[in-house]
């Protein structure tokens, strides 16, 4: 590696194309890993990638600013860059910078002791995963509130925008105009916000529920799977669905919490509540209602007379919430009925 050096390897330090390498070799052997069978091929980064970055290991923290190591070829004065937030601790490792959307970040991984169980409550929830909303307990959970909607119209509209400007005498000619620019900088920065959104929404609404119940029951959706459909696809990926789950798993392992896994044939949404009756065949509420009775997706009617809750209408998410929470004391019903 230390033959045939291009001009610009000699300008920046040693440690940033070892670690590079580090990581190809890793690549490569969770590749050839037989336990890994989902791991892709290595591919090289393309200079056209939306995020560009490299690691060091070389980088110093002293009085809340980040010093990088100093290339030998710079003789100018060599400046640091004053963090955000305070550091968590002294101790830290490797450290990654990339650059996403015209905005430079540094990713500081601090070593640092694990964190406490939270208090133990005596409280249960199950979490029904649904369109634009996530129904437990004590209420719902908005995931697609009004400042998310806006903010998908204007990526829509910047959409648009981009896309005319690729076109130039009625040829697309790709990114060639200052407007091209211009108006991708706008979408990045419109996505970006949509992202920070989300985040700040998940992450707020897991730590409520590790925080207030001690067991949380949540279903096993194959995410990949709904998103092929073309009925609402859309909103699940907005919905964050998988992503929740990735959350709220490690913060229940975090701070002592138990999560609780709903068998995928455990009918939670064709289940009544109140008597137990499980619809089958034409009962069955698809995410176009029932046609044999004209009820919605979102109603739910028991039709057993022995029922309480007999030829009366009840919302569809609470009735599959209140299915989950029954599997806390009765694990026995986690499969198909």
């Amino acid at each position: 590696m230390t033959e045939n050096k291009q001009y610009w390897q000699t300008k920046l330090p040693a440690h940033v194309f070892n670690l590079a390498i580090q990581d190809l070799g890793n690549a490569w052997q969770n590749f050839f890993d037989k336990a890994q069978p989902g791991w892709g091929k290595p591919k090289f980064k393309s200079k056209k990638a939306p995020r560009q970055g490299f690691k060091m290991d070389q980088a110093k923290i002293k009085d809340g600013c980040l010093f990088l190591e100093k290339p030998r070829a710079v003789k100018e004065t060599w400046n640091g860059f004053k963090l955000s937030s305070a550091p968590l601790s002294d101790d830290f490792g490797t450290i990654s910078f990339y650059k996403e959307k015209n905005r430079y970040y540094a990713s500081i991984p601090f070593k640092i002791s694990d964190p406490e169980d939270k208090p133990k409550t005596g409280r249960y929830t199950g979490v029904d995963i649904n369109v634009g909303h996530f129904n437990y307990r004590d209420g719902q959970c908005i995931v697609m509130p009004k400042s998310l909607a806006a903010v998908y119209c204007k990526i829509k509209h910047y959409q648009r925008q981009l896309s005319k400007k690729r076109v130039v005498n009625g040829k697309i000619k790709g990114m060639q105009s200052k407007r091209y620019m211009k108006a991708r900088n706008k979408l990045q920065a419109a996505y970006a916000r949509a992202k920070n959104i989300q985040n700040d929404l998940m992450q707020k609404f897991t730590t409520k529920l590790v925080s207030e119940y001690d067991s949380i029951v949540i279903e096993d959706l194959s995410v990949k799977g709904m998103l092929m459909s073309h009925v609402a696809s859309k909103g699940m990926h907005r919905s964050m669905f998988g992503r929740f789950r990735q959350i709220l798993t490690y913060k229940c392992e975090w701070y002592g919490k138990k999560l609780i896994v709903a068998n995928k044939l455990y009918p939670s949404t064709q289940r009544c509540a109140a008597c137990g009756l499980v619809k089958k065949g034409d009962e069955k509420i698809t995410l176009r209602g029932n046609k044999k009775h004209g009820t919605k997706h979102n109603e739910f009617v028991c039709y057993n007379p022995n029922c309480r809750n007999y030829n009366k209408k009840v919302d569809r998410d609470e009735n599959a919430m209140l299915n989950l929470i029954i599997l806390v004391k009765h694990p026995e019903l986690n499969k198909a009925l």
